[in-house]
């Protein structure tokens, strides 16, 4: 492991990063939006990862993640990583519209708004990943309440991360955030509505059966054959399930219904589309470019080709 950074937190994100099977690669000291410093980490399955199968790990330098109510969770994250970095593509989702997305250049952990907002903001790329090396991409400010702070144990990104992605793909099924070529950032709040506090959980889509197993077949189409060149994904990440009200179990069964409708080879939780399911390959890039339709206003196109009179 190469490394400048000398710290306890580097010696706790080892043992705990040991414990879910991965390697720490590097160890570098950084700083936040505020010049605060902070702790970066490349993890990987095995020393000689590839970058593409590597996971950015940012950290406040001073954070204590073995303090009994964040251990857990950060443990979780990283066990669930793990999973994920054996997929082709481990920065590859796809959202229920039909999307298929990759998150980069997530600027962790949040920092208080800038406007004069009493909120905590956290900035990334989103980029869409239709196989054709596409240039479109949202460039996204997600922002939570002080009230929303509240119930996250703390602003860093092991105990953030997949409920900003998952309200990210909600609003992209809403239309409200737009892919462009360039562009300014765009918002994405993160309120109390995506939070049952009787319940403890979130909600982002209401979903039944027939739109999971669809989901899935999105998921292999894009990430296994489109993206990954058919090598297996991870099928029931607990992410999706969160994203979708559903359970990571629920997944693996509803998995376990498409291997037996000849559409998934399944091996334990990892599937790769059969043929089948790939000839149903215009159907969901149709589906996609629906999605990519919704993202675009059609009520300023006029205005933006300068025909107004405003």
């Amino acid at each position: 492991m190469s490394t400048n950074l000398h710290t306890a937190l580097t010696a706790m994100l080892g043992k705990a990063a040991h414990e879910a099977g991965l390697s720490i690669l590097s160890a570098e000291a950084g700083t936040d939006f505020n010049q605060r410093p902070t702790a970066q980490f490349r993890l990987a399955l095995s020393p000689d990862a590839p970058p593409a199968k590597t996971l950015q790990l940012e950290l406040s330098d001073a954070f204590d993640f073995e303090k009994p109510d964040l251990l857990p969770e950060i443990t979780v994250h990283l066990r669930e990583a793990a999973k994920r970095l054996r997929n082709p593509r481990p920065d590859a989702y796809v959202t229920q519209a039909g999307l298929p997305l990759s998150f980069n250049q997530f600027a962790w952990p949040f920092h208080q708004s800038t406007s004069g907002a009493d909120t905590y903001v956290v900035h990334g790329v989103v980029h869409l990943e239709d196989g054709s090396d596409s240039p479109l991409h949202a460039k996204v400010s997600a922002s939570m309440t002080v009230t929303f702070a509240e119930i996250v144990p703390a602003p860093e990104q092991p105990y953030a991360e997949t409920f900003i992605y998952n309200a990210i793909r909600k609003t992209l099924d809403q239309g409200q955030l737009e892919l462009l070529k360039s562009g300014n950032r765009q918002p994405v709040p993160v309120t109390t509505r995506y939070y049952s506090r009787w319940q403890k959980k979130f909600f982002f889509t209401d979903t039944d059966d027939a739109s999971r197993l669809e989901f899935l077949e999105l998921k292999a189409y894009w990430l296994s054959h489109v993206l990954g060149k058919d090598e297996p994904v991870w099928i029931a990440d607990p992410r999706d399930a969160q994203y979708l009200n559903t359970t990571a179990e629920e997944l693996a069964r509803m998995a376990g219904d498409l291997s037996k409708q000849g559409l998934l080879v399944l091996t334990d939780d990892y599937a790769v589309p059969t043929a089948t399911l790939l000839a149903r390959a215009e159907e969901y890039n149709t589906k996609m470019h629906a999605a990519l339709d919704i993202t675009k206003p059609t009520f300023n196109e006029e205005m933006r080709a300068g025909h107004t009179n405003m």
